[in-house]
């Protein structure tokens, strides 16, 4: 049906801000457990620690840093530009650009983010300490709140070094000056907390055929899913993608095995039609009559049988101080100025897709219109008042990630008349800007597939088709005429993971794995005609810009001064 366009007033600023920091190198306290001074007598207390580290991983994003690890990835990437508002800080432009002069007092632009990473890890590793005298019922559950634990560590780091390279190794609770490691050791502590993650969190930790819906717990597979990601993107960064072994003495094999592990577990599958995998895009509200306005959802839910790995969030943070909403939804929303279009809600017009990402789907993929909202194309602009809404917003393209984005429904008031209202209003104990449920989906079945075949599974073929058929089915279960088989070749491999994995924070990364310069002059070829503050621009991207920065990023001024310049700025910034 056309979407239907309502005008609701914005009653709230939103508020990216966190508390300023103490004066130590790292501001950090336990989340783990209201008294650390003991070790962890029994397993329940090592339990309770462990949700604490789970709050703490959340964190990173709920806490609400200025940028989390996906609005980053989705800036830096080819497939979006900064965006938000024509009057903010120009921050997403130097994060978007990789060019400071953009703005040349956004030195923190990370800060907050690096800050909650730490604190993250801390927990972890004051659980590990806390945890060398605990009593265990079993090996088995010893291996399971430890291998989660060390997942979580790796997790941390690998955002971390993937993002800044240069970060310090801390593996005990402390806050003392510590420089930075060699990436190596970085990536080799990675390795070994997956690996031990992989081999200890028992298979039968959660039951067969639930691995998905384990209300975002890690897993063995998640564990081994996350290993293979890691191979191939150090592989390609450091090793020029030669499939050579890797610190912490991973090899191509070895990923490949766990792949391979995970498929034949016969925990996961593919959802039969992609836009059910996203709230928004399976949304469908039908008007049965006049007084009467129904959702014929069509989303598979949280956990589905895809979902190898998720970030979970809630509805119940509030301004006082409780946390747990998917922060990043907001700033991915539509720019509308207080206006809500079901099924759409507001937000603050980050990461504008572009509108090369829109044309590079073939006819009859339906990822392209469950992955991106097209703006012209679903009546959106057709709004009186968008001219005035435009003028508030920067990098225009008429093009916004559907997958995650703020929803609305149609309510009934006790007067009997219908409205547009945020779609969990009434829930929420804070309000539509941080109360945002919706999972961070880490890790999907697809990408264990596209994996597996980019590193010689003997059935990659296979593996690559099945990716490829689900995203030409139709509703009623036949292939578009869109739909042409591809040779499983590397470069189809990688063309396929972009338009798979499209606003998931996945496509910069993959860039980056193809070697600098590939990366850096895709970007750079992403520049076309925006509106920004109501005039149209030309977005200018230097390839020069992300090669002299290897592709990473600024590291925090603040942290740098903290440290007494004991951590060094990477190269370029």
């Amino acid at each position: 049906m056309k979407t239907k366009i309502f005008t609701i007033a914005a009653t709230a600023l939103l508020s990216l801000g966190m508390t300023s920091c103490g004066n130590d190198f790292l501001d950090v306290s336990s989340k783990t457990e209201t008294s650390t001074g003991n070790y962890y007598k029994n397993q329940s207390d090592a339990d309770r620690a462990l949700i604490g580290c789970y709050d703490g991983w959340q964190g990173t994003v709920s806490l609400g840093p200025t940028f989390t690890f996906q609005m980053a990835a989705e800036y830096m990437s080819d497939e979006c530009f900064g965006g938000t508002g024509a009057n903010d800080a120009r921050n997403s432009q130097v994060v978007d650009r990789f060019d400071i002069s953009q703005d040349a007092s956004q030195t923190n632009i990370y800060n907050d983010l690096w800050e909650d990473y730490y604190k993250a890890i801390y927990n972890c590793n004051e659980l590990l300490l806390k945890t060398r005298g605990t009593q265990w019922s079993s090996d088995a559950v010893k291996g399971r709140i430890l291998g989660e634990t060390r997942a979580i560590r790796a997790l941390c780091y690998f955002d971390m070094v993937r993002m800044f390279e240069h970060i310090p190794l801390i593996t005990t609770p402390t806050d003392k000056n510590v420089p930075q490691a060699d990436p190596d050791s970085v990536y080799a502590l990675i390795v070994n907390d997956l690996t031990y993650a992989a081999d200890n969190i028992p298979a039968s930790a959660y039951p067969k055929s639930q691995a998905a819906a384990n209300d975002g717990r890690i897993t063995k597979y998640a564990a081994e899913a996350m290993l293979a990601r890691v191979y191939l993107f150090y592989d390609g960064v450091y090793n020029n993608n030669e499939r050579k072994e890797m610190p912490g003495g991973l090899t191509a094999a070895k990923a490949l095995a766990g792949l391979e592990d995970v498929i034949e577990s016969g925990e996961y599958s593919l959802v039969p039609q992609f836009k059910n995998l996203w709230p928004a895009a399976s949304d469908n509200w039908v008007q049965e009559a006049a007084d009467n306005w129904t959702n014929d959802s069509t989303y598979a839910g949280d956990g589905n049988s895809e979902t190898v790995l998720s970030m979970k969030f809630n509805y119940t943070a509030d301004y006082n101080g409780n946390t747990g909403g998917n922060r990043s939804i907001v700033m991915f929303g539509m720019r509308t100025g207080g206006t809500i279009c079901v099924p759409y809600g507001q937000g603050w017009g980050g990461a504008t897709v572009t509108t090369a990402t829109w044309n590079d789907f073939a006819a009859g993929d339906s990822r392209q219109s469950a992955s991106i909202i097209n703006m012209a194309q679903e009546g959106i602009t057709q709004l009186d008042a968008w001219k005035k809404v435009a003028s508030d917003q920067r990098e225009y393209t008429g093009f916004a990630i559907k997958k995650y984005t703020p929803r609305s429904k149609w309510t009934k008031g006790a007067d009997g008349s219908w409205s547009m209202t945020h779609y969990y209003q009434g829930l929420m104990a804070g309000d539509f800007q941080i109360s945002q449920p919706q999972d961070y989906v880490l890790m999907r079945y697809s990408d264990v597939l596209l994996m597996a075949a980019e590193l010689g599974s003997p059935k990659g073929q296979t593996y690559f088709n099945e990716v490829r058929k689900r995203a030409f089915t139709q509703g009623d279960g036949t292939l578009s005429n869109g739909y042409r088989e591809l040779p499983v070749t590397e470069s189809n491999i990688l063309k396929e993971r972009k338009l798979e994995f499209i606003g998931e924070g996945i496509r910069y990364w993959d860039l980056l794995r193809q070697g600098i310069n590939v990366a850096a002059n895709t970007i750079a070829a992403s520049g076309e005609k925006v509106v920004s503050g109501g005039r149209e621009e030309t977005v200018t991207i230097k390839a020069e810009n992300i090669k002299s920065k290897r592709g990473f990023c600024q590291i925090p001024l603040t942290q740098i001064q903290r440290s007494n310049n004991l951590l060094k700025q990477n190269a370029g910034w």
